[in-house]
């Protein structure tokens, strides 16, 4: 009759001091395996987003790839990119200009004004120079991204860059060449 005695059952016994048990071992199991698969999913969806698709024809003449052929279910109606998927693409035909894009900050380059363009849905940001003439240019620089933008007719006086992906719009600064020399950038 070991463990039992007038007041009934004896009670379990408590691990040794300084035991960790099975417990603290198994969560760690556990939640490394979830890391592991929330980066599978990241990285899985960085290479849908990220794909190299047909050729689309930019403002600067340039090719690029198409969305890529993944559903966006996060995204409103007619916005077809997000974040990096939006690299080198153009913002109009991505859906990202329109209700969804703000001039974040601006600059006058002798009579043309110059803007960085951010459309916080798309995660992405591109450069704009209006009062244009043919031979001027814009640049977005994003880290160590940039696009680039030209006005090549006469004339057009708009000229903006592809997109390039940036987490807040001061990620983002734009340059302007003009073709009568003076250049400048946004702050």
């Amino acid at each position: 009759r070991a463990g039992a005695g007038p007041r009934g059952p004896a009670a379990p016994e408590a691990p040794a001091a300084g035991a960790t048990g099975g417990d603290g071992r198994r969560r760690l199991t556990m939640f490394l395996a979830g890391a592991a698969g929330v980066a599978v999913i990241v990285a899985g969806v960085l290479l849908l987003t990220g794909g190299d698709g047909g050729a689309e024809k930019h403002p600067s003449g340039a090719a690029s790839s198409a969305p890529a052929g993944a559903a966006h279910t996060a995204l409103p109606a007619g916005v077809k990119c997000a974040g990096a998927g939006c690299t080198g693409k153009d913002a109009e035909a991505m859906g990202c200009s329109g209700d969804l894009v703000s001039t974040t900050r601006s600059a006058a380059v002798g009579a043309v004004t110059l803007e960085v363009r951010y459309s916080s849905t798309c995660g992405a940001a591109w450069g704009r120079i209006t009062g244009a003439a043919r031979g001027d240019s814009v640049r977005v620089t994003a880290g160590t991204t940039s696009r680039t933008g030209d006005i090549t007719a006469d004339g057009d006086t708009i000229a903006y860059t592809p997109m390039v992906a940036v987490r807040d719009a001061a990620q983002a600064k734009a340059c302007a060449t003009l073709a009568s020399g003076p250049t400048g950038c946004t702050p």
